[in-house]
């Protein structure tokens, strides 16, 4: 027998979720599919119970600053990291029970536990643990996330390494720790690790670490965190056993560790919904081709959102295109286009890695003023930590209008939420210095790398950053 609805949901996680909020609001009838386990990836394995590693590192790591203020006994002081690593998992817990709680009341009994694939764009087949159920839907969106990569080579070793997705089900932390893979999430979780006593070593491809592509806050970045644990960067890596554990080496070096963290990025699951079989055209890497700004894949009414299209693999973005694909699945008829918001991504390393608004690699060079200053110019940030810190702010080097920021800093979270509403608004350099800058806050360090940009650009002879009265 064929369920018939309006909206069919493949996936629980927050674009599927954000979704099925469209949906009901618009009260059609629908189903949520999950395959499971519930609970997003964000609250499961990603960004919740990464902060809730980083906040214990942190609170820990903390001992070795106070001395210096005068506190005595620190020395003195023991961490049991098995308890440690037990109070995140609990609020790991938390966190992840939320979540499925949340995707349960919104969806239930319309909620499905099954793994889907395509029949047709608009029939889809449910293997669930009573048998196949088949669904019949006006419109469908897939948001199916997405999982770790796993390179062939690690074949060999299995039960040497674990994903990001398997870390936060360890009861016992290793002693040693190899981290494959210095983006945010591996890079975040090898200071955590490092900084609650684990012994770590990282390496990646790239030469730059957390993502950053701009030359000098990569430079920052290395000189504040590099010296945290041995980062073998700028060259392939590989496994080797050994009698005690395993062997990460590069052709310049090589460590040995009790286990390896993967951390390589990770992978779009629409590979599981049989989508060349039910007709749909996908390009060289198996994806399906959609717009970017209704969701929908070709002309059909069927729309991919979140780590399904690995567009912008974020929560935030996650949420946003759950939102636009569900309108318009339950709308029907033509799509309707929608703005993407600022491009904004952090790595939560302390101090922060943060980019804002277009990369650096992105920028036409000749036709860009960048705005530049030092942390260790800002009295806050002094204050906070001694490591060096840098922002860049990029501007056009025509109007001032603000295009993009890269830093390393302390508390660069919410230096990177304040310029990302900044360059949401269209706002020029000029025009965000008219702003009040508090003093003493983190950012004035924005105040100083706007300054930067208005001494190169159009000289005026009125102060920086006042406007006069009409």
């Amino acid at each position: 027998m064929t369920q018939k609805v309006d909206v069919a949901i493949i996936g629980a996680g927050t674009a599927g979720l954000y979704a099925l909020r469209e949906v009901r609001r618009a009260n059609k009838s629908f189903v949520l599919i999950d395959s499971g386990p519930l609970g997003t990836t964000c609250a499961r394995v990603g960004c919740m119970p990464s902060k809730a590693a980083l906040h214990a590192a942190e609170l820990w790591a903390q001992r070795k600053e106070q001395k210096e203020f005068g506190i005595q006994g620190t020395e003195q002081l023991q961490i049991e990291r098995q308890a440690a690593w037990a109070k995140v998992r609990v609020m790991r817990d938390g966190f992840a029970s939320g979540a499925a709680n949340n995707a349960r009341r919104a969806a239930g009994e319309q909620l499905i536990m099954g793994r889907a694939r395509f029949i047709k764009p608009t029939l889809l087949a449910v293997q669930t643990e009573q048998g196949e159920q088949r669904i019949e839907a006006q419109a469908v969106v897939i948001a199916v996330g997405s999982r770790p990569i796993e390179p062939d080579f690690l074949k060999e070793f299995k039960g040497d390494y674990f994903t990001t997705d398997q870390l936060f089900e360890l009861e016992q932390l290793p002693e040693r720790l190899g981290v494959l893979g210095l983006g945010a999430i591996g890079l975040e979780m090898g200071l955590a690790m490092s900084r609650l006593g684990v012994e770590v070593v990282g390496a990646d491809m790239a030469k730059s670490i957390g993502g950053i592509v701009d030359p000098e806050v990569s430079k920052y970045a290395l000189q504040s965190l590099g010296e945290e644990f041995p980062m073998y960067l700028g060259e392939a890596a590989s496994l080797e056993k050994s009698a005690q554990g395993v062997i990460l080496k590069t052709t310049a070096h090589s460590a040995e560790v009790d286990k390896v963290l993967v951390a390589l990025g990770r992978r779009s699951n629409v590979d599981q919904l049989a989508l060349a079989q039910a007709g749909f055209t996908l390009d060289e890497r198996g994806m399906p081709i959609y717009d970017p700004h209704t969701l929908q894949i070709e002309d059909t009414p069927v729309y991919i959102v979140g780590d399904a299209n690995g567009y912008r693999t974020l929560m935030h973005e996650a949420a946003d295109e759950g939102a636009m694909a569900g309108y318009n699945a339950a709308k029907g008829g033509q799509p309707q286009a929608f703005a993407r918001k600022t491009p904004f991504a952090i790595a939560f390393t302390q101090p922060d890695i943060i980019s804002v608004g277009e990369r650096f690699d992105e920028l036409p060079i000749d036709q860009v003023v960048i705005g530049t200053a030092l942390t260790t110019a800002n009295g806050r940030s002094r204050i906070l930590t001694q490591k060096e810190g840098v922002l860049r702010i990029y501007a056009d080097k025509g109007e001032g209008k603000l295009l993009g920021a890269a830093m390393v800093g302390p508390r660069a979270e919410h230096i990177g939420q304040f310029l990302a509403l900044a360059i949401e608004q269209g706002m020029t350099a000029h025009e965000l210095l008219q702003i009040p800058y508090y003093h003493p806050v983190v950012e004035e360090t924005v105040q100083s790398a706007l300054q930067d940009i208005v001494r190169q650009s159009a000289p005026s002879t009125l102060p920086l950053g006042l406007k006069v009265m009409n």
